[in-house]
């Protein structure tokens, strides 16, 4: 299975995440803000296969620690999380780096699929707005 890098700051969610990441077979090492994500990133040289990362936290946020593995560590695929719909929209604006943005709250279900549609490079499927404000 895959090695994820979880950076989430909300620790239910957090705790939330990793247990399904755990329990699907994945490995999985989570810190609770970008600043940390970004050293444990740098002291692995980038071993990862995965950066799950919230967009907004403290320290560092999700989209400066996007922008921060990409430029390292391009090999690494990046999914993006958050509950508010303005920092979804700047995340947008790296879609050349990132896989893609799951909104909270999600599903079990949800964040599995996601995970595996970005470990397994699968495309994403484009949801018109219109229909994601329905969503």
């Amino acid at each position: 299975m895959a090695r994820i890098l979880v950076a989430e700051d909300d620790p239910s969610v957090r705790a939330f995440v990793v247990s399904a990441l755990t329990m699907k077979g994945h490995e999985v090492v989570a810190e609770d803000d970008g600043g940390l994500a970004a050293e444990t990133m740098e002291a692995e040289g980038g071993r990862f296969d995965l950066l799950l990362t919230d967009i907004k936290m403290p320290v560092m946020d999700g989209i400066a620690l996007a922008l921060q593995v990409g430029a390292s560590y391009p090999d690494v695929t990046i999914l993006m999380m958050t509950g508010f719909a303005d920092q979804r929209e700047r995340a947008h604006g790296l879609d050349a780096l990132i896989y893609d943005v799951i909104a909270k709250p999600f599903t079990l279900v949800d964040l599995l699929e996601k995970v595996d549609d970005a470990l397994n490079g699968r495309p994403v499927e484009v949801v018109p707005l219109a229909r994601r404000s329905l969503q």
